[in-house]
């Protein structure tokens, strides 16, 4: 089951409102939700199964998958559910949006194993990213007892810490990176659901029909609340199985930059630029060429419509500008 119902802006001016960053080509000529469908082929999985907005209809259907179209958003708990109610109560869904990138596919396959006994048992499992450093970005996980092979029972998870924070997590060990994917059946869920978050099991199931198509009216009723906050942070038997797999959410320019090819100065740039005495940045180009001479830790991205220079190390400022331009009314978002 893929989230790609997705519409931020923070890799704004590339990623636009009507063009999310799941549908943008970053890292190879795929996009990022065609390097997602490639991760889960194979005998092991089934079918893909997107869960998506109305308004993606078109981009979706370009891809080999089942389509679940939400008629507005109402976050990921309200998705999942969609996605669980369309399948067998005993069906195992692995969950994971659509925008991430896993390095390591045997990594997280060999995940997967450790995680598929205990969600055949009624568990509901989420995967703990090895914490790389003390990122206040993510939420964290805390693992507790060990009630599987390298799985671990969830003691709790924790809010987007301060640094400081996120520091002792490191210090203290055993917290992981929540990086939102999950492996259960489809009936755990549910019945999670319908005990944590009644409001929203009752929304979906109203909405949806027996042809899979979600009433609007009805779907509008649940509350926008993520699986998180509905049903793991409450509910019983949930476990974490930690992985480092070489993942990225590429939630902003700095993460890009992290993750791509350099050159010797550093910079990450198409074979196009041109880049002279300059040293680590990031260019982005969608049919121009850039130029750029003796300038260092810079992020430039440009595009038919709009520009975006900013210092390496500010990246989620972005938010500022597209603000900004929201309030001019600007067509480039």
């Amino acid at each position: 089951v893929i989230l790609a119902g997705g519409s931020g802006t923070r890799l704004w001016p590339l990623s636009r409102q009507n063009r999310a960053k799941q549908f943008l080509p970053l890292l190879s000529d795929k996009t990022m939700l065609g390097e997602t469908l490639d991760r889960v082929g194979g005998d092991l999985f089934g079918e893909p199964l997107l869960v998506g907005g109305v308004a993606q209809a078109d981009m979706l259907g370009e891809y080999e998958a089942t389509l679940i179209l939400e008629p507005v958003a109402r976050n990921t708990a309200a998705a999942i559910a969609l996605a669980a109610l369309s399948l067998p109560r005993d069906a195992t869904m692995l969950v994971m949006p659509s925008d991430h990138v896993i390095a390591d596919r045997d990594a997280f396959m060999a995940a997967i194993a450790k995680a598929l006994p205990l969600a055949l048992q009624g568990w509901l499992v989420t995967f703990g990213i090895e914490a790389r450093g003390p990122e206040t970005g993510y939420g964290y996980i805390k693992s507790g007892e060990e009630v599987g092979d390298r799985v671990f029972e969830v003691e709790r998870f924790v809010e987007k810490p301060d640094r400081a924070t996120a520091e002792g997590y490191l210090a203290e060990g055993g917290y992981h990176w929540n990086g939102g994917i999950f492996l259960f059946s489809a009936g755990a869920y549910l019945d999670a659901l319908k005990t944590h978050a009644p409001e929203i099991a009752a929304a979906a199931r109203k909405a949806m029909d027996d042809d899979g198509a979600v009433d609007a009216d009805a779907f509008a009723e649940s509350p926008s609340i993520s699986i998180d906050y509905a049903v793991m942070e409450k509910a019983r038997k949930v476990a974490v199985v930690p992985v480092s797999m070489g993942w990225s959410d590429i939630g902003s320019w700095d993460a890009l930059y992290d993750i791509s090819d350099k050159d010797d100065a550093g910079n990450a740039a198409p074979a196009d630029a041109v880049t002279i005495d300059s040293a680590n940045c990031l260019i982005r180009a969608d049919g121009q060429t850039v130029a750029a001479i003796g300038v260092e830790d810079l992020i430039v991205v440009a595009t038919g419509d709009a520009v975006l220079v900013m210092p390496r190390g500010d990246s989620q400022r972005v938010k500022e500008a597209v603000e900004a331009l929201k309030a001019k009314n600007a067509k480039v978002l």
